[in-house]
């Protein structure tokens, strides 16, 4: 039994200093500073803030349903610390909306830095274009965000926020160090990779087909169990080569450039292929979907970065052994055809014609190099387009930077444009639809 009203008056007060932190989670729309251009797309807004104002909503009945509880004869009737109990439980799922909170406040707060924001929501604009795949899934809304270190991720939409609840968006993390240069693209669409692979179901499709491979036996079952450990980050990595051609190797090589020990570290629980086998195989990939001679001359330039003398002679036979098998991977993946694609196969469903590396080299020579006439293409094609340019040696680093921010500007000004047309005409549509 509960000794005295001391307890339930406590836990009764701690419920309501709950209800009133709760009370301060106001929308991010009237508390987060930033220009028109930077904000997040009417869609994730609406997802973001229709998800947060439930779970105020879930919360807030869970609170008032102690408070009636504690404040009543049962109460009364139970050992103090059951009551504790109930409210631990209320608390720690206070915790997790609190938690989802500043998910998406790290996300909309960067907005309000000058340029950056800007930049950002441009590259809102490139994220979406890199997950459309028309006719074969709908796409979730996506949105940026910069955070410190080397590495991007994402949270995944769909996927559990803390407290279990389905996130609405796709939230990604783009390394700050890449803005606004080579590699961004690199980066950004390998994470929206992850995304359209788990809308395609790719991991499920793909693991069986590995599996049967291993199941041959013989010296090469190593590498088949290898690509099925790794086959999550190289469909990333296919997205990438597919949508932005030569920019996501070169962008790669940045990412991956590291100490010789880690370049060539074999971990069999990491997810992550090797990183000197990686670049291997994103050279054999481009080179599956846009084949050009390009892509042997950037491998034999990794292996001069990477010379392989010298290792040890078990991670000589595991490369070795990558290697022989590697184009016989290759063809699988880019051939593969997994249900959702309704019996096309993934390089079909590729717009690989207008991103061959001639035809990216004639748009850059037709276009002048300038930004102003890349602007209309889909920004995807634009960042091949600049890639292309960068590893012809067509463009500095210096005009790499200014033609993507320039780009990323002007594509997050004119996605506020299309929202305000479309918000000025639904008065009107309002009043039609009252009128009948």
């Amino acid at each position: 039994m509960i000794a005295h009203s001391v307890a339930t008056w406590m836990l009764a007060q701690e419920a309501r200093a709950l209800l009133t932190r709760l009370a301060r989670l106001r929308p991010f729309a009237l508390h987060m500073p930033m220009v028109t251009a930077a904000a997040i797309s009417p869609a994730a807004q609406s997802a973001v803030e229709s998800h947060m104002t439930n779970a105020r909503r879930k919360l807030r009945d869970m609170v008032n349903g102690f408070l009636q509880w504690v404040q009543g004869p049962e109460a009364h009737r139970v050992p103090a610390a059951e009551a504790q109990r109930r409210f631990t439980f209320l608390r720690l799922r206070f915790n997790s909306v609190i938690s989802q909170f500043d998910i998406f406040a790290d996300v909309l707060t960067q907005r309000s830095q000058h340029e950056t924001g800007v930049w950002i929501a441009g590259l809102d604009d490139v994220a979406a274009d890199a997950l459309e795949l028309p006719g074969y899934y709908k796409a979730p809304p996506v949105v940026c965000y910069l955070d410190r270190g080397h590495g991007a991720a994402i949270r995944r939409a769909r996927t559990r926020l803390p407290g279990g609840d389905e996130n609405p968006v796709a939230i990604i993390r783009v390394p700050r160090e890449r803005m606004v240069g080579n590699g961004i693209a690199s980066s950004l669409v390998h994470e929206v990779g992850h995304q359209a692979a788990a809308l395609l179901d790719l991991m499920n499709s793909m693991r069986p087909v590995l599996q049967g491979m291993q199941r041959k036996g013989g010296p090469e079952e190593l590498a088949w169990r290898l690509y099925e450990r790794w086959i999550s980050e190289i469909v990333a990595d296919f997205w990438s080569v597919a949508k932005v051609g030569i920019a996501s190797t070169t962008g790669l090589i940045a990412v991956v450039s590291l100490p010789r020990a880690f370049v060539f570290r074999l971990d069999l629980e990491d997810p992550h292929p090797i990183p000197w086998i990686r670049v291997k195989l994103s050279c054999a990939m481009g080179d599956a979907l846009y084949p050009h001679p390009q892509w042997t001359g950037l491998a034999r330039l990794w292996e001069q970065f990477y010379p392989t003398e010298g290792l040890d002679s078990q991670i000589l036979r595991v490369l070795a052994t990558l290697e022989a098998t590697l184009p016989a991977f290759v063809a699988l993946l880019v051939n593969h055809r997994p249900r959702a694609l309704r019996g096309r196969s993934l390089k079909e469903v590729m717009q690989v014609e207008e991103r061959q590396p001639v035809r990216l080299a004639a748009l850059y020579q037709a276009w002048g190099g300038s930004p102003n006439r890349m602007r209309d293409v889909a920004p995807t094609l634009a960042f091949a387009v600049i890639g292309q340019a960068r590893a012809d040696d067509k463009m500095t680093p210096g005009d790499e930077s200014r033609a993507l921010a320039n780009l990323l500007t002007y594509w997050a000004a004119r996605s506020t444009m299309d929202t305000s047309a479309i918000c000025a005409q639904q008065p009107r549509m309002r009043f039609r639809q009252r009128s009948s």
